[in-house]
This record gives structure tokens, sequence and C-alpha cells, in this order.
């Protein structure tokens, strides 16, 4: 009984939807989508990404939470669990996010940076062209909001399951989920007149597939870059799904929550890419959509800088969007590794996660 009190568990189907979905929109949504969307013909991808996460995405999130649930264990103990020859899983399953968490925490070091520059009225200068190589190659820098970024994260995980995460994802994802849908909608009333006189628009290189020129080396790269954007989008197969399962109650309906995960995920990647593709497109032609992963640090801010006044604003609230997805994600990465070190070492939580934080 003491164990399982030291586990915690989330108290409802709203609690752990909220939470599930908060480990898979994150950075993988909101940073890694678009720019996937941008380099790969935009529609094409999102066609591509969508069969993947009602076929293979829903079979693999299903089977993750299930084998949580069944066991009530982290992945490291759960897999053995369900068969003795599958401890090597639980082990290869609980590396991942052991690898994963230091360079989440350092992209989300940077957009925690970016954050302070926009509410500092100073996004300015980050839409000026070095700006984004110059801080990601200084030394001290991208450490101190490293460390910032890994103790936010930390607090939320050392409070525990329902204090912790599962209270502050009832509170970020509405948040997020509200800025989102407003961010979207501005950028879809955004045009600009190029020097030729053509007005641009960028919502349909975003949504309409082009299958002109594709050739099959063209899709299996488009097919490649959503089947690798849906582990990173829905956190699947990589124990983080199987330590949240672990945390739900018996009486709880998983396909309705499993079915609730999805769409929700998958709405906040298509909106997140619509934030951000179309406005890009229009201001800056595919050029600026050549930016790959620093297309939200590089041009970006120079979107923002061609809206005037209201680019400072936009910017500030569109960072501040990206700190809430990138924690609760990064929260998930965190407790998949504090959960097998309470379970398998029996260690508290507080000593878990002051042990990983270090």
């Amino acid at each position: 009984m003491e164990k399982k009190h030291t586990r915690g568990s989330f108290t409802g189907s709203i609690g752990f939807v909220l939470a599930a979905a908060g480990s898979a929109v994150g950075l993988g949504n909101i940073w890694r989508f678009p720019y996937l969307a941008a380099k790969d013909g935009g529609g094409t991808f999102i066609l591509v990404y969508i069969v993947l996460a009602l076929t293979f995405g829903f079979t693999v999130l299903t089977t993750d939470i299930a084998i949580g649930r069944k066991t009530g264990q982290s992945p490291l103990v759960a897999y053995g669990k369900i068969h003795p020859g599958w401890n090597g899983l639980g082990l290869l399953a609980s590396i991942v996010p052991v690898v994963i968490l230091p360079y989440y925490c350092s992209i989300g070091g940077w957009v925690l940076k970016y954050l302070s520059v926009f509410l500092t009225g100073h996004g300015t200068a980050a839409a000026e062209d070095g700006y984004f190589t110059g801080y990601i190659t200084g030394t001290w820098q991208p450490i101190v909001w490293l460390g910032i970024y890994l103790f936010l994260t930390a607090f939320v995980v050392y409070r525990g399951v329902n204090k912790g995460i599962e209270n502050y994802s009832k509170i970020l994802m509405p948040i997020l989920l509200i800025l989102i849908i407003g961010i979207s909608i501005f950028s879809l009333t955004l045009t600009h007149t190029d020097a030729d006189g053509v007005v641009r628009t960028g919502m349909k290189i975003y949504l309409v597939p082009n299958f002109k020129g594709m050739t099959l080396q063209k899709f299996f790269t488009v097919f490649v870059d959503a089947l690798g954007q849906l582990f990173f989008s829905i956190s699947v197969a990589m124990g983080i799904m199987v330590a949240y399962g672990s945390y739900v109650k018996k009486e709880t309906n998983l396909m309705k929550s499993i079915n609730q995960i999805e769409i929700f995920d998958t709405i906040v990647a298509l909106l997140a890419g619509l934030m951000i593709v179309p406005a890009v497109f229009t201001f800056m032609g595919t050029e600026g959509m050549s930016a790959g992963p620093g297309l939200m640090f590089v041009s970006l801010p120079k979107v923002f800088q061609s809206m005037g006044a209201a680019g400072g604003v936009i910017g500030t609230i569109f960072f501040l969007m990206v700190s809430f997805a990138a924690i609760t994600s990064s929260v998930s990465v965190m407790e998949s590794i504090v959960s097998c070190m309470i379970d398998k070492f029996h260690i508290s939580r507080k000593k878990s996660t002051v042990i990983v934080t270090v």
C-alpha cells in the first residue's frame, strides 16, 4: 500500500487525457511538425501523417497505455510482468527517455530564452541574421536557460502525479489550446503583396497536397519524416505512455481516452502548422520555409517583426504558449525515468526526482 501511495494515480479520465495530451502536445507538434510540413510539401506531409496517426499510431498508443494500466508499473518493470522474456524491451524503453530529456531541455531552454527576449521588448534583435546561431553557439547562456527549464520540469514532477502533473496539465492545456486557436486564426488573416503586386497567402501551400513531381524516393522521404514525427509527437515506443498508463484507474474507459488523446494531439499539430507555415510563407516565401529546425527561431521572429507594433505582443504570446507545451512534454519524459526508479529501486518520488535532475 505504501508503494502504491508513493506512485500516485490520476484522479479521473479528464486528468489522464489532459496529462497524456500534454505529453503528446509539445515541441514535437509546435517546433518539429511545422518545419517538417514546410520541408515536405505541406499538404502531402499532412495527408501521410494523418493516415499513419489513425492506423499505426493509434495501435501503438493503445498498446503502450494498456501495458501500463494492466501492470500498474513503469516501463522498466511492466514489460517483464507481461512476459519474463521481455525484460530487455523494458530496459530499452527506459533508456530512450534518458537520452531524450537533455536534448528536450536544451531546446526548451531556447524557447525560454526567446520568451525572455520578447517579454523585454527586444524581439527586433531576435529577427536579425545570425542571432539564433550566435545564441546556440554561446558558452554559458544556453546552459543557464537549460538549467532554468530543467528546474521548472523537475518542480512539477517533484510535486507528484495529481498535485503536480495532473493539476498543472488541467491549467496549462486549456490555456495552450486557446492560444493556439487564437494565433492560428490570426495567421489565416495575414496577406502580403510582393514586389510584382502578387498577393501571397500560405493557406493553400500548407493544406492542399501537391503530388506534382512526386517520385518514389520523395514519397519515401515524406513517409519516413511523417513516421518519425508520429513517434516523437504522441510519445509512443519510449516508455512514456506506459508510465502514464500505469497511473490510470481501472474504471477509466481506455479506448475513449485514447481517442481523445489522438484527436487532441492531431488537431494541435495541424493548428501549430497553421500558425507557423502560412505566416512564414506569406511574409518570406519559400526561402523562409527552408529554415528547417530553425524555422521557429529564425523565420518566425522575422515574421513578427514584419507585423509592426503588434509583432512584439504576438511574439510574446507565441513563445509563452510554446513554453507551456514544451514543459508539459518534458514533464512526461522525466516522469517516465522517475517512475522507473520508484518501481525498480523503491526510492521515494522526491529522491528519484532529485537524482534524475542532478
